[in-house]
């Protein structure tokens, strides 16, 4: 029997994965592809996302793979400056394709000792007060304590739990693919730039080789979403919105996707979780759906393995989505903005010339970009001071930097004042006494996530808070 199920071997899956496994989980990760996509539905990883590996020690393993760039023009594509001054490290966006990513993260989960098990399609599941059976494709079960459904936007946990995914339906269609192109890069651009003045949902991307990743409108909304479209459909929408099909041939992969968004009514029924876009979908503007993913694993491992392992106070599993589900609800808020945005009708343009003056101010600039990279969010910690709820950007201490000392996935107390003590919660919070010229509070408390869960220099007040996330002390 394992502890916990998790269906899907995506970046949602595999992050999750490994994270229950830092922390002792049996898990098995079921996939219903026999072999990894080729298809790169993300390009890039943002700031927030940067900094959640790097606190478990694998940014290392991904700069060397992507590129840096701290460009704008992530909202709605309004040609905007990178912000300055970023409350992160890490102030850029990484360029990483997806397979990249899905690559990175499944030698991490396997290294850590996770079974995954490809061109296994989950069918049905039940639970009962001890556990979740899940029924494979091929007739066999699997016995785990939980289960997470990671397995997409046409996620089967989720149906088959009857969870309701009101939202809006896709009004419009895009035609995504990679292929070659039969004319110079530098004629291909100045096409596309002038294109795009009129039509933001149009673009090519060179990925070398000769190869460019192409993004065109499509004339509607297909019945058949999952069949991806013929390259003379390809050519006929970029002969109608450029003017040319480029001479396109060869193409690698073909895809299509909508702007529909949705959102699970609930994250949790019973043992059975939900995460990533068996979660929420939402219109891929400002590349905000992996990120997405990756960090509701982010938040939920930890909490799933405390109550793996027995020492979860009240209401913490329960607490992954009074946090994640409002995050993803902004982020359809926002998407469903850029979208209108990018809309060529005369209203909508209009309001994207305005939109564009207001980004000439910093603060408007500085917020909408803290919106798409995700460092902006603060979950809801209740009354206090005003690090309560965000996370904590990495800074340098007296003897190394702050994300070092996260690599375990455990809480963290970072004591400037040497005089507090976490005895009793030693085997889930680790206590280290530094000091840093970036931190201007005594002492914070950290959940393994990096989100501030308590702030102050008092014993007493810090007894107080330590089980709200900890639970009860060993001794």
């Amino acid at each position: 029997m394992f502890d916990v199920i998790i269906a899907g071997g995506g970046p949602t899956g595999l992050m999750l994965a490994a994270e229950l496994r830092l922390h002792g989980v049996r898990v098995v990760v079921l996939e219903r592809d026999t072999e990894p996509t080729g298809v790169v539905r993300a390009l890039g990883l943002h700031a927030r996302s940067v900094e959640v590996l790097d606190q478990r020690g694998l940014l290392e393993r991904f700069l060397p793979l992507g590129q840096q760039f701290a460009v704008g023009g992530f909202f709605a594509g309004i040609d905007r400056p990178w912000p300055a001054d970023l409350d992160t490290a890490h102030s850029y966006v990484l360029a990483i394709q997806q397979p990249v990513t899905d690559r990175l993260l499944t030698e991490r989960a396997v290294e850590l000792g996770v079974e995954i098990r490809r061109g296994r399609a989950l069918v049905g599941l039940s639970q009962d007060e001890e556990g979740v059976t899940a029924e494979l494709a091929d007739g066999s079960r699997l016995r785990s304590r939980y289960l997470v459904g990671c397995d997409g936007g046409r996620s089967t946990v989720r149906k088959l739990l009857g969870v309701g995914f009101p939202g809006e339906p896709a009004r419009f269609e895009t035609l995504l693919g990679e292929m070659r192109v039969a004319i110079p890069q530098e004629t291909l651009m100045v096409s596309v730039a002038e294109v795009r003045k009129t039509q933001v949902r149009f673009g090519a991307v060179p990925l070398g080789e000769g190869v460019y990743r192409l993004v065109v409108p499509a004339e509607g909304v297909s019945e058949g979403r999952t069949v991806p479209p013929t390259l003379e459909e390809f050519r006929q929408q970029l002969r109608v919105v450029a003017g040319t099909d480029f001479g396109v041939h060869s193409p690698r992969w073909l895809s299509r996707f909508g702007d529909a968004t949705r959102q699970a009514e609930r994250y949790r029924v019973g043992r059975v979780l939900l995460a990533g876009d068996a979660a929420h979908v939402h219109p891929p503007a400002g590349g905000q759906g992996l990120n997405l993913g990756l960090q509701d694993a982010f938040n939920l491992g930890w909490k799933l393995a405390a109550e793996v392992g027995g020492w979860a106070p009240a209401g913490l599993l329960d607490s992954y989505q009074a946090e994640r589900h409002p995050v993803a609800a902004d982020v359809l808020a926002n998407t469903r903005a850029q979208m209108e945005l990018m809309s060529t009708e005369p209203g909508p343009q209009a309001v994207r010339r305005l939109l564009a003056e207001l980004m000439a101010f910093e603060e408007v600039n500085r917020h909408l970009i803290e919106k798409i990279t995700a460092i902006g969010v603060r979950y809801d910690f209740g009354e206090g001071h005003e690090l309560l709820g965000r996370r904590l950007r990495d800074f340098t201490l007296k003897r190394g930097r702050l994300y070092e000392l996260m690599h375990g996935g455990r809480g963290l107390l970072l004591d400037q004042t040497g005089r507090l003590s976490v005895a009793g919660w030693e085997d889930r919070v680790d206590h280290v006494v530094d000091a840093s010229e970036e931190l201007q509070v005594p002492a914070v408390l950290l959940r393994p996530d990096g989100h501030v869960a308590w702030v102050g220099e008092d014993q007493q007040d810090l007894l107080a808070r330590l089980p709200t996330w900890f639970g009860c002390a060993l001794h």
